[in-house]
């Protein structure tokens, strides 16, 4: 699923305006359908399905049909179905596309549903949430928010006596302890670190690192700011390390550092929880902590997919679609999706206790608090995604740091209209 959601982030272009359609009375029998596009293909999606069909046996007012699409497909579709009329009433969205969507009248505001006191929202991850703001307005409400985590080799860190890092420092000693050229030709044999500059996992190391040393990437209005002085340091910081330790190949992109995890090349990563599958299958012994703090603390961009009602519901659907949020959120409901999805909680009433049979999922519950949206409400993230690339991919080559985000700056600025 990790790399389908993640294709999924690159929406085909579309300049349809969604069109409000009249009122429908219910269907026969009084029930409201509503029809749910998703794109969850594996475990994730058994388990939402079932939780539909538990929710349609709960009451009689409301039937939700699932239906289950390739996110591109999904992505693909979903515009031309809305404007004739034959789209979903629900429907899950990678949040990248929140704001697109949200932009071409595609989406129902759910405002009023996050204002009731007995909808269940008052429980929901903070940052979570904020995926699905979109100029103050909120059009989703999250179904999976995974932030990013450090996987390491047990193995790796045993042989050569080093602990599990919590600070940058700390992470930079360790890296570079656990590279090891074992003939001493200048190419390592074993790097402790697999450090991502370019179409990193989620979008989100550059985003969680720039967060952790005290800078962003775009301000919660929308401005560009990925040219200060706190990301410079940054970017230096990495740069100057990496240049000194050698732990780390460069010009890696995510699917690069999960190979050299799964191959026992690197002794460190990051990923989210697909990495445990990845790694029992190659048969490694690996542990999961939270990444290590920067200047600011621990900022984890979250990989995220939010629900939303579609413009093709009438007020009474749109009602039925919220009945049903405030059911999922309901703690024993949290508690089974995150079991069986293997994507942590989305309620802070969800301790790792209650999901400590799956210990990727109750470590990763315990990391929730440090979880942070990536670029929420920006309509042209994947604009702003590439020039940031550009910069982090070229300070770890050798660039300057400085001069590298000043580019990057008016490339956003431009893309963003400032």
């Amino acid at each position: 699923m990790k790399k389908a959601l993640i294709a999924a982030a690159i929406l085909s272009a579309a300049t349809l305006t969604i069109a409000g359609c009249a009122p429908a009375a219910p269907a026969a029998g009084g029930k409201i359908e509503l029809a749910f596009w998703h794109g969850y293909t594996e475990a994730d999606g058994d388990v939402l399905n079932e939780l539909v069909s538990e929710f349609n046996a709960s009451q009689d007012g409301i039937e939700i049909t699932p239906s289950v699409k390739p996110w591109a497909t999904l992505l693909d579709s979903a515009l031309p179905a809305l404007t004739s009329k034959t789209g979903p009433e629900i429907m899950a969205l990678p949040v990248e596309n929140i704001p697109v969507f949200a932009s071409k009248g595609a989406l129902k505001p759910l405002d009023d549903w996050y204002g009731a006191a007995d909808s269940g929202a008052s429980v929901l991850n903070e940052q979570a949430v904020a995926t699905g703001v979109v100029k103050g307005e909120k059009y989703a409400v999250p179904l999976s928010f995974t932030p990013l985590t450090m996987f390491y080799n047990k193995t790796m860190f045993d042989a050569a006596g080093v602990s599990v890092p919590t600070t940058w420092d700390e992470w930079v000693a360790a890296a570079t302890a656990l590279t090891v050229d074992e003939n001493g030709d200048g190419t390592p044999d074993q790097y402790g670190l697999a450090l991502q500059d370019h179409g990193t996992v989620g979008n989100g190391v550059w985003p969680s690192l720039f967060k952790s040393g005290g800078g962003d990437v775009v301000t919660a209005d929308g401005t560009s700011v990925i040219d200060s002085k706190e990301n410079v340091a940054t970017l230096a910081y990495w740069a100057d390390a990496l240049k000194k330790g050698s732990f780390s190949p460069v010009g890696l992109a995510g699917a690069d550092a999960d190979g050299l995890f799964s191959a026992g090349k690197v002794a460190m990563t990051l990923g989210g929880p697909w990495m445990a599958s990845v790694s029992e299958a190659a048969g490694i012994d690996y542990g999961i902590a939270s990444l290590p703090a920067g200047p600011a603390g621990i900022k984890a961009s979250a990989l995220a997919v939010d629900m939303s009602v579609t413009s093709q519901a009438t007020d009474e659907e749109a009602a039925a679609a919220q009945t049903f949020f405030t059911w999922f959120y309901q703690h024993a409901n949290m508690v089974k999706w995150s079991l069986a999805s293997g994507w942590p909680p989305l309620t802070t009433d969800v301790t790792a206790d209650e999901v400590a049979e799956n210990p990727v999922v109750s470590a990763l519950t315990d990391q929730s608090q440090y979880g942070a949206a990536l670029l929420p409400g920006v309509i042209k993230s994947t604009d702003v995604l590439t020039a940031m690339d550009t910069a982090t991919q070229k300070a770890l080559s050798g660039g300057d740091p400085a001069d590298l985000l000043a580019t990057a700056q008016k490339e956003i600025s431009a893309a963003l209209g400032q």
